[in-house]
């Protein structure tokens, strides 16, 4: 393996990483992303080969999983080969395999080079590495955006190119990569965003520029610009839209506060700002904002805790992950908040298991991938000053400690500069062998 990093004595790993210089997350090994699954499991949408209700994470089969999305009856999954796999309800071609038979394992969807991928509904929606869009499954109001109204059990292209980011709910909604928005499908309660209340089969652009993300709830969407502020636009009726009233919009309108980073719709909406805070905002009959209240509100509401990655939001539940790889969930619970109950949960509580790395949620199921420790991992940096071109073993002890209390495992990548460590039981000292390729900065 010819790699060639940057080289580091081990007491300055440590010293950055206790200083907080450094960010750590799971690593990012492809072979290494296992997919779970748990919750509601008519038709099969767990995907593991039963209709058997899940009320904790289950291991789907297969390796090498790097995308997830989550249906109101199906699921779907990207693997780094680039191909596309469904599971779940296929009445109105959902699975887009070409048929309309239900499937309670994964099946491959034709084609390669598949990219991003998402359904929240009866459809869903894909782009391909060259940035083509494409669409299949239900297509009531022209959600799949061919121009028609024609249910798809197989992928149609969707007009246009240089498509970037997607979402799906009721309706469907695009972003290209010069910065605009574009809609279709559903739009009785004005959740395209075009000012009108007219359902659109192809897609048409929401006015605005520079939006960076875009999600869907059921009724609603939100969007946020590069500069951080979020908007949002369609049915208001439980304060889902985040403007301090409940009042149907059918153009964007602004969420208050800003630096928002990550977003997330059910019939509820969370929001993740740059500090690592989450907010939540909309219906909260069932918990699902995670406030300790069942009162909705129309206005965003801090969750209590810190240093909050990932979000999903189900119809009526939610899931957010940390920084240190653990997940929480909250709302309803027929077994899909995982936590091996039926409780609804008002407040987040934690789903076992360590090393989640992504978390979408279904209807009333969930999907989630997590990073499974493989034997092949390499270390960049050299006890002392020396530099080596080969391999040594050493004591590990330092560094070993801190990540002690992080993880089971040593197994840590430093994204900011690439440092890789190599897999070994956590302890107080542990012999490891070591590979460096490079040169120590100055």
């Amino acid at each position: 393996m010819s790699i060639k990093k940057n080289v580091f004595r081990l007491n300055e790993v440590y010293d950055l990483v206790a200083s907080s210089q450094l960010e750590y997350d799971a690593p990012t090994d492809p072979g290494s992303q296992s997919l779970f699954a748990w919750g509601h499991n008519g038709y099969g949408r767990v995907g593991d080969n039963t209709t058997i209700y899940r009320s904790s994470p289950i291991q789907i089969p297969g390796t090498a999983w790097s995308g997830i999305a989550g249906g109101y009856h199906h699921s779907l999954a990207r693997k780094t080969n680039g191909t596309l796999w469904s599971w779940g309800n296929n009445s109105r071609g959902h699975l887009g395999d070409g048929t309309t038979i239900c499937r309670s394992s994964p099946i491959q969807i034709p084609g390669t080079s598949w990219c991003d991928i998402t359904t929240v509904m009866c459809h869903s929606l894909a782009t391909k590495t060259d940035s083509t869009l494409w669409g299949w499954g239900d297509n009531a109001c022209g959600s799949i955006g061919d121009g028609t109204v024609i249910p798809r059990s197989s992928p149609v292209q969707v007009p246009g190119n240089a498509w970037s980011v997607i979402a799906a709910g009721k309706s469907s909604s695009a972003i290209k990569t010069d910065g605009t928005l574009w809609s279709w499908g559903y739009n009785q309660a004005g959740q395209l965003g075009d000012g009108t209340t007219v359902c659109k089969s192809s897609p048409i652009q929401i006015p605005g520029t520079q939006w960076s993300d875009v999600t869907r709830g059921r009724y609603h969407a939100l969007a946020r610009k590069t500069d951080g502020t979020l908007w949002s636009w369609g049915r208001g009726s439980y304060g889902q839209l985040g403007n301090g009233n409940n009042i149907c919009q059918v153009s964007p309108v602004q969420v208050s506060g800003n630096a928002w980073n990550d977003i997330a719709a059910g019939l509820h909406s969370l929001g993740r700002k740059t500090d690592g805070t989450l907010w939540a905002w909309g219906r909260a009959g069932s918990g699902q904002l995670g406030t300790n209240s069942v009162t909705y509100v129309s206005a965003p509401v801090q969750i209590p805790g810190a240093a909050w990655n990932g979000i999903g939001a189900g119809i009526n539940f939610s899931f957010a992950r940390k920084t240190d790889g653990t997940l929480w969930a909250w709302g309803q619970n027929s077994g899909h908040l995982g936590d091996n109950t039926t409780i609804y949960r008002s407040s987040p509580i934690q789903i076992p298991g360590t090393q989640w790395t992504e978390v979408v949620s279904g209807g009333n199921h969930t999907l989630a991938r997590k990073c499974i420790p493989s034997e092949t991992n390499y270390i960049f940096y050299y006890e002392n000053n020396t530099l080596c071109n080969g391999s040594s073993e050493i004591w590990f002890y330092p560094f070993n400690e801190y990540i002690t209390a992080k993880s089971r495992y040593i197994y840590i990548i430093i994204l900011s500069y690439n440092i890789f460590v190599r897999r070994g039981k956590a302890s107080s000292q542990q012999r490891f062998r070591v590979y460096c390729y490079g040169t120590r900065p100055t």
